[in-house]
């Protein structure tokens, strides 16, 4: 799914046949080391979310799971730690103003490419090389199929819950009513990427 050219057309193999890593790329553009992310969390094992996870039948949950161990819900992200700051994974996921969120990871992805700050500077800046295969924005949206996430415009991110320039202390859902909110929103997206996902599969990988 991921093993696809890159936007200037250099192949981009992901391969699992080196002994103790999960996914590695090397060729005349680097190497590079990947790890697997399910990147809509349901909050369902979330500590600080059982108060209001409690609320909620588990059939509900249940289903809201289901979808999101999709194919539409999973990424990869670089894997190798580099000194200076936590991976990809680890640090959208300790960020509390990220909270493990896709929305706010890609736009955080987008302000990296358009040389702006958010809560994951850091990381990104770490990782750059990783970005810079997919040359901007567009080109790292259309490598791993995220354009159900984007407003018409191609460039802005919808969000799962209305987004307030990373000025949160949390990025978590504070009730309830906004759990659900956060959950319909990213259900949707999940079932459009699927689609796109299952479009792309059908025609490059018979």
């Amino acid at each position: 799914m991921w093993s696809k050219p890159l936007p200037n057309g250099d192949p981009f193999e992901l391969l699992t046949t080196r002994r103790g890593c999960y996914l590695i790329h090397d060729s005349a553009r680097g190497e590079f080391f990947s790890s697997s992310d399910t990147v809509v969390p349901t909050f369902r094992s979330w500590l600080r979310m059982k108060p209001i996870i409690d609320q909620i039948k588990a059939a509900e949950l249940d289903a809201f799971q289901l979808l999101n161990h999709s194919m539409g819900g999973a990424i990869v992200y670089p894997g190798d730690r580099r000194p200076g700051t936590l991976t990809n994974n680890g640090a959208r996921g300790m960020t509390s103003q990220i909270a493990d969120r896709l929305d706010l990871t890609v736009e955080a992805i987008r302000r990296h490419y358009f040389g702006e700050t958010s809560p994951l500077s850091a990381t990104l800046n770490n990782y750059a090389d990783f970005f810079d295969l997919f040359e901007n924005f567009c080109g790292y949206i259309y490598h791993f199929p995220l354009r159900d996430l984007l407003g018409n415009d191609g460039q802005s991110v919808n969000f799962f819950l209305p987004f307030d320039e990373f000025g949160v202390t949390s990025a978590l859902p504070r009730d309830v009513d906004e759990y659900r909110k956060y959950r319909d929103n990213a259900s949707e997206f999940l079932r459009a990427r699927n689609i796109r996902i299952g479009s792309w599969a059908r025609n490059n990988l018979g």
